[in-house]
């Protein structure tokens, strides 16, 4: 995949598109890691790669599961899965990480092919402190504009992890994975071309 999503044929595509490509470059944010690195928390928060990964696969999920109308686990239970799930455990891999992310990426398109009309309602959960509690319901379009959102923002947090792991970035990553040629514009990244 490129750096930019390919033209679109309709609002469905362009949305699923758009949401491919911020977990694309979320998942570049973890190309060339190891399972120690994709757990380093290497700026003042305590996100990590690794972590990052494993959060927006949750909340993706969860946003699935809200659209299908599943009932949601009391607010104690989700709140203690939803802080787990910022963090690469020990006994986790980041190859698992993006395994799962791939299952969940996989479930959301099967989900939104299943659905005629993308203004169908979604209730609110009623009981979530950070939901309004005066919106009876979004739309699938909403749900899925509010996960490109969230990806995308989690993406520019992995880069930043990433860039203080070993200097990778955004563009010499891309480079490296997609096997672009070097340069004069963009030198692929390799483990020995970033700063020690």
């Amino acid at each position: 995949m490129a750096g930019n999503v390919r033209p679109v044929a309709d609002e469905r595509d362009g949305l699923l598109s758009f949401l491919e490509q911020q977990r694309y470059v979320l998942r570049l944010a973890a190309h060339g890691l190891t399972d120690e690195q994709a757990r380093l928390t290497s700026t003042k928060s305590a996100l990590s790669v690794g972590g990052l990964i494993k959060h927006v696969a949750a909340t993706e999920y969860s946003w699935m599961d809200t659209v299908l109308q599943v009932p949601q686990k009391p607010f104690g239970e989700a709140v203690a899965e939803w802080e787990s799930a910022h963090r690469l455990g020990e006994d986790e891999t980041l190859e698992g990480a993006l395994a799962r992310y791939d299952e969940v990426a996989a479930r959301t398109a099967e989900v939104i092919a299943g659905i005629d009309d993308l203004g169908q309602a979604v209730p609110v959960p009623k009981g979530v402190p950070w939901f309004p509690p005066d919106v009876d319901a979004w739309s699938v379009r909403w749900v899925l504009l509010h996960l490109i959102q969230e990806t995308a923002r989690h993406a520019g947090h992995a880069d930043i992890i990433r860039e203080h792991i070993d200097g990778g970035t955004a563009m010499p990553l891309m480079a490296a994975a997609e096997g672009w040629p070097e340069s004069p514009w963009i030198k692929p990244w390799t483990p020995q071309s970033q700063p020690a």
